[in-house]
């Protein structure tokens, strides 16, 4: 405890100006507190001058755009200063799995470490918590898709009854995949607020007291953003009161900004409507007969709009939609049935807060129809999204900037942006350029690791280009005695879902040939988690994968000792919104490809590429197979951005690489 007090009073004495700074230097000494009380803790440069421009950045009320290399260990980056401020941080992470760790573990140990007394909390999405209501209606119409629905529902239950928290991904009997949770949760959309009869027992309501009283909230970028956009309770209501905000991997926030600061609709949420209304005739309205009729019709009108796209996986721009056969009378033809159930409702409403529910859900997804349809502003692009069930309709703006910008100066407070790839070499004015960060401060640190000593970079000679016919067999047949001279412990990192499943078939079929007695792993085959642990175990697995495995992976030690890239990941030229921001910049006479193509490309391969050394001892090769890194012009800029591999394009290089490894264990 002497340590803490000494520590606060430093900080406290406002003459000193340097004392938090020298703190810090303390903080993650050999000696300190971190080394002391965190198992495998090492010091750091980096780490340390990372945390001290965050502290000057939080203390000033700046922006802080940081790039930390891979092992620089930005998590205590942030979180020890954010700790030490003495205000309100709100942390915002990639995914809910980074967002569990940063809770569960990170946070705990670093504030245990330091002995802070301050207080933390987390924030979901309210799909992520068990709703009572929902899991009531559900178990009083016992209407379950299938038999292990059935089963599961008891556990959610028996989960409800006694859990503290109500977050599902605390109750491990039922996969987050389980068709079940949907009927037992609520959106924005039926969320009765305080209407409901079990308002006072509410998860979501009692996660968002936790998260207004505590001084520390890890959110997640979905969140941040549907709260701050759609107004709902909150973050919106956390940001007023916040002093600092901190964004991890904030690499995502351009496109998950892009969502929310446009206008979509899915007809995903027809159908919930339907359903739930369906679900109020059973329990509240019976008598009225004309209510299942017009949800059938809505129904009907959804498949049928839906069948109007040939196949899963479209991404198209609204000119090229509108030209299908039927696309318009299809589209009329589901907002006709929509506003005749949303007319239903409204004589049903005054019976009950659920039919009010429906019945306002039905006007404000008229409104979304309708203005999709309309839309017409310079800065959104409208595109359609099909799925296998359903069919998105998106209204997304060229540039978050502006939008953003708002936020950023809606009253002071610092924020701080950082993620392991942000820049191209070094330079953030790209990424700076989409989030409207123009009066940010920017800090880059390099990964403590040993590339040149750690890691190989193979590109393989003789390849054809992408754009061949014969590339994807090139791509596999180049990969195969890389496989074999690593023994395996590989992923192939695709840029396409297409290119995934041919590669995938054609070492299927060459493991086969070759007596190759690999596991081979592919995407989609479960879970990204059940497949990573898979990996682990077998210990010389070969697993394809595409843009899920591409980050927010992190396999430690030898099970992993190649990452293998089939292409460089420039964005789909017939992508909607990448077209229409292309064509908006050359209009405006700057050069789309190497302020916007190229910067995604180098940030997307930094991104998979750090998949391969995830720490000190790890050893392995990383093979780009795209001839284009050498032989076009902007080739070595995007080498140049990536770590400081030993390079090659020999194969008996990586067959070497790989006896030396295992004359080193």
């Amino acid at each position: 405890m002497l340590y803490h007090v000494g520590l606060w009073s430093a900080i406290a004495d406002t003459s000193q100006e340097n004392a938090f700074l020298e703190s810090l230097d303390f903080i993650f000494s050999a000696d300190g507190p971190l080394a002391e009380n965190i198992p495998g803790y090492r010091m750091r440069t980096q780490q340390l001058e990372m945390a001290k421009a965050i502290e000057s950045a939080i203390k000033a009320d700046q922006q802080l755009v940081a790039e930390a290399g891979t092992g620089t260990g930005k998590t205590f980056a942030y979180l020890i200063p954010a700790l030490l401020s003495g205000g309100k941080v709100i942390v915002s992470t990639g995914t809910k799995t980074l967002q569990d760790q940063l809770f569960n573990r990170d946070l705990p140990a670093v504030r245990d470490a330091l002995k802070v007394p301050v207080t933390v909390a987390m924030l979901k999405g309210r799909a992520n918590y068990v709703c009572h209501f929902h899991l009531d209606r559900a178990m009083k119409e016992g209407r379950f898709i299938s038999r292990e629905d059935a089963n599961y529902v008891h556990k959610i239950q028996a989960f409800a009854e006694h859990s503290a928290t109500g977050d599902k991904s605390e109750l491990t009997d039922v996969p987050e995949t389980a068709t079940i949770w949907p009927s037992v949760t609520s959106t924005r959309d039926n969320c009765l607020g305080q209407e409901c009869s079990f308002y006072k027992d509410c998860f979501v309501m009692e996660a968002r007291k936790k998260a207004l009283a505590a001084d520390v909230v890890v959110v997640n970028h979905h969140l941040f953003f549907a709260d701050v956009m759609l107004r709902d309770e909150g973050v919106t209501e956390l940001l007023p009161s916040a002093n600092t905000v901190i964004f991890d991997e904030a690499h995502q926030l351009p496109e998950i900004a892009g969502i929310f600061f446009g206008d979509d609709v899915s007809t995903s949420q027809l159908m919930e409507l339907a359903r739930d209304a369906h679900a109020e005739f059973i329990t509240t309205a019976k008598d009225c007969l004309a209510l299942p009729e017009a949800t059938a019709a809505l129904e009907k009108s959804v498949r049928d709009f839906r069948l109007i796209f040939a196949y899963e996986g479209a991404r198209m721009p609204v000119q090229k939609a509108l030209a299908l056969n039927n696309f318009e009378s299809a589209y009329a033809m589901m907002q006709e049935k929509l506003s005749a159930l949303t007319e239903v409702l409204e004589s049903q409403a005054e019976r009950d807060p659920a039919l009010e529910s429906c019945w306002q859900r039905g006007l404000a997804l008229q409104q979304k129809l309708n203005s999709w349809q309309k839309a017409d502003n310079a800065n959104l692009v409208r595109w359609v999204e099909v799925f296998t069930q359903s069919v998105q309709l998106h209204a997304t703006p060229l540039s978050v900037a502006e939008g953003f910008g708002k936020q950023l100066n809606a009253q002071p407070r610092s924020w701080i942006f950082t993620s392991a790839t942000l820049a191209v070499k070094s330079d953030f004015s790209h990424y700076l350029g989409q989030m409207g960060l123009g009066d940010a401060q920017t800090g880059y640190w390099n990964s403590p690791f040993d590339y040149g000593q750690q890691a190989l970079l193979y590109v393989p000679q003789k390849m054809p280009e992408p754009s061949s016919s014969i590339y994807t067999a090139s791509v596999a047949a180049a990969a195969l005695p890389v496989i074999q001279a690593s023994g395996g412990r590989a992923f192939v990192l695709c840029t396409s879902l297409r290119a995934m499943r041919e590669i995938h078939a054609l070492l299927k079929e060459a493991f086969e040939s070759n007596g190759m007695e690999y596991p081979l792993l592919i995407q989609g085959d479960s879970s990204r988690s059940e497949l990573l642990e898979r990996f682990r175990k077998l210990g010389n697995a070969v697993l394809v994968g595409s843009q899920s495995f591409w980050e927010g992976v992190d396999v430690r030690g030898e099970a992993l000792s190649a990452v293998i890239i089939d292409k460089l990941p420039f964005a789909p030229p017939d992508d909607p919104v990448l077209a229409a921001r292309i064509d908006k910049m050359n209009s405006e006479g700057k050069n789309a490809f190497m302020e916007y193509q190229l910067p995604y490309a180098v940030i997307t391969l930094k991104q998979g590429a750090g998949r391969l050394i995830r720490d000190e001892t790890d050893r392995g090769v990383l093979m780009i197979c795209d001839p284009r890194l050498i032989t076009k012009h902007y080739g070595k800029r995007i080498w140049q951005s990536l770590p400081p591999f030993r390079r090659s394009r020999e194969l008996a290089d990586v067959e070497a690489f790989f006896v030396e490894q295992a004359e080193a264990i």
